[in-house]
């Protein structure tokens, strides 16, 4: 009998928690609901979800206070719900640690696709590479376990961070374009939204890059892309 799959969805707006419940269901996942920043807490602390969907203008406690706690202590998938349509609520959503964005309204299409890709995304974390390790300087990448060590000492990558080092690691010295960086771990959707790109590129150098301004290993070519040097 297959796991169930539970998401928790935190919204204080009823209408928007049943639409997303309801879309969910329809795909066989299980449901938990929250309508603040406390419940979500309280509801993550007593189950295993494997997606998290979290508004950010909520009272009291905000979505983004929420995705930093989270952070403090998973990698599970979040993806941000909001009003909010500036690029600058973006980054400081992405740089809570959120891996997805959508911006209200939606539709039942558009928010099954992003919840599929981030789903399929963190799925990989469950498929072997045949690749081993790689090391370049004080960092060490395993692949097959999907772990990364700095000094000997192992680093916390969320399935979406992993996967971006790991596309710029096993092609070290190729220059990926920003559009291709983003339809290889976002997907087609997601091929213009550079503002994923540098946040998640600035992630991997604070937690690789002895100086993340001045990055060894993770470079810019600029106007063009990023690549990994060993």
């Amino acid at each position: 009998m297959p796991q169930e799959k539970y998401i928790l969805v935190v919204d204080d707006e009823p209408n928007i928690r049943t639409f997303v419940r309801h879309s969910l269901e329809k795909h066989g996942f299980k449901v938990n609901l929250a309508t603040n920043g406390w419940e979500a807490i309280a509801e993550f602390e007593q189950k295993t979800f494997v997606l998290v969907i979290l508004d950010i203008m909520m009272p009291g406690m905000n979505g983004l206070e929420v995705c930093r706690r989270i952070r403090q202590v998973s990698t599970v998938p979040i993806i941000i719900l909001t009003a909010l349509g500036e690029e600058t609520d973006k980054i400081a959503a992405l740089t809570q640690g959120a891996d997805d964005y959508l911006t209200k309204p939606f539709g039942v299409g558009e928010l099954q696709a992003r919840v599929l890709a981030v789903l399929r995304r963190a799925s990989w974390a469950d498929t072997t590479r045949s690749v081993g390790t790689m090391r370049f300087g004080n960092v060490e990448i395993d692949f097959e376990q999907r772990q990364v060590w700095l000094n000997s000492e192992r680093v916390k990558f969320t399935p979406t961070e992993f996967s971006l080092l790991q596309e710029l690691a096993l092609n070290p010295g190729k220059v990926f374009t920003h559009e291709a960086l983003l339809r290889r771990i976002w997907g087609s959707e997601h091929s213009r939204d550079a503002e994923y790109l540098r946040v998640y590129i600035g992630r991997l150098r604070r937690k690789l890059e002895v100086d993340s301004s001045k990055p060894r290993y993770i470079l810019t070519e600029p106007g063009v892309g990023y690549y990994l040097v060993k």
